[in-house]
């Protein structure tokens, strides 16, 4: 029903949505969709009534895009919310908050790097190679709404570097963009799990002081960002 807090997923047919019970309905003549990208907008316009949220399954995780609502509740609280950040106070506080965001994110981004580089524990031979490894690692994983896994806080720091430093690998020192891999359950996990197996054995290398070997993936790919 119209008055009724829904989560739904998007219909087949636009205008339309498909209900947790697998039914496809059609909101009210007097709704209209209120996309994502705007949070405080979207609070606003739940408190004033029901909505529809719009959600849509990406891997294990469920994002929003955006909610059903009264035409009217959306076209109040933008009102409401447009006076309020014409203000002065509300640009200073606005000011403020980015700053501090940006010290929080580059404080961060300062921690992730000394963990990757910890992680990486390259022999002091291949010092430079650590740096540039950890810097690389840092800057791909660590950008707010990147969606990778340095942004997740349900793990440890720990997990989220090793995690981010294999994945880098895996799309920069191997084919793994441009296999064809089959549409086989588990198929996908198998073939990562496969090229974490050489990653690993590839980081030991630099670990131990090894020569580096000719045609070595990880030496080009530090190559290229030098030469970038």
């Amino acid at each position: 029903m119209p008055h009724q807090n829904r989560i739904v997923q998007p219909g087949f047919k636009k205008g339309t949505v498909i209900s947790e019970e697998d039914n496809v309905l059609t909101p009210p003549a007097d709704w209209k969709f209120l996309g994502a990208g705007d949070a405080p907008l979207t609070r606003n316009v739940k408190k004033m009534g029901p909505s529809w949220q719009v959600q849509v399954q990406r891997g294990r995780r469920k994002i929003s895009k955006g909610i059903w609502a009264p035409a009217a509740n959306i076209d109040t609280a933008r009102e409401e919310l447009e006076a309020k950040r014409s203000t002065p106070e509300y640009a200073r506080k606005r000011t403020t908050d980015l700053k501090r965001k940006e010290r929080k994110h580059n404080q961060y981004v300062d921690e992730f790097y000394a963990a990757t580089l910890q992680f990486l524990n390259f022999h002091p031979d291949y010092r430079q190679h650590a740096e540039n490894l950890a810097r690389a690692v840092a800057a791909h994983a660590t950008p707010v709404g990147s969606g990778t896994v340095a942004r997740t806080e349900r793990i440890s720091l720990a997990e989220r570097v090793q995690a981010a430093v294999i994945a880098w690998m895996r799309h920069q020192t191997t084919s793994y963009d441009n296999m064809s891999i089959a549409r086989i359950k588990g198929k996908r996990r198998e073939v990562r799990r496969m090229l974490a197996e050489r990653s690993w054995r590839l980081l030991s290398r630099y670990r131990s002081g090894l020569p580096v070997e000719e045609g070595c993936p990880l030496y080009k790919a530090l190559t290229s960002l030098d030469n970038s």
